[in-house]
């Protein structure tokens, strides 16, 4: 069983935030039925919103060498929504995905990689540079964590769309 596919099983109950209490299930991969994959699919890139948020972090590591941006304001970037993928999760994801406990989770970690790059701004144009650089290392592991649920939610939605695909003689 794997620990992604755990999560995203429709469940009533909310993911646990100490990441201890995990939905008991037996699938294998991330179930979506397939007019739900189909809508995502049609709704929102995966990859692209992969790529953009994986911009954030030589974007974010260029403030830890001193490059000041004037786009990167800690009051916005702290709003997880100013990203294009914070936007997605907040409008069509929440109802294409909200049902899903790893929504929960996604939008979670998504949010954290926001506070923690917004803290890592303050500490950096305060002179801090020990605690921007802890803040900067919580955004890597954010966000390496925001990448993997959504390369899990791709490989579920690729499996539907298989799935549905018409045998070929």
């Amino acid at each position: 069983m794997g620990f992604f596919s755990r999560l995203f099983q429709p469940q009533g109950k909310p993911v646990s935030d100490d990441w201890t209490s995990l939905p008991d299930s037996q699938a294998s991969e991330l179930v979506l039925l397939d007019d739900e994959a189909e809508r995502v699919m049609a709704e929102f890139d995966i990859e692209e919103a992969i790529q953009s948020h994986e911009r954030w972090l030589p974007w974010l590591a260029q403030v830890l060498q001193g490059v000041r941006d004037e786009r990167l304001r800690p009051e916005v970037v702290r709003q997880a929504e100013s990203s294009e993928l914070g936007q997605w999760l907040q409008e069509g994801g929440r109802s294409a995905l909200g049902h899903f406990p790893a929504y929960d989770m996604l939008l979670r970690r998504h949010r954290y990689f926001h506070q923690q790059a917004a803290l890592m701004i303050l500490h950096a144009e305060a002179g801090e540079a020990q605690r921007a650089e802890q803040a900067f290392n919580g955004c890597q592991h954010a966000s390496r964590q925001v990448v993997l649920l959504l390369r899990e939610l791709q490989r579920g939605l690729a499996a539907s769309r298989r799935r549905q695909a018409p045998l070929s003689s």
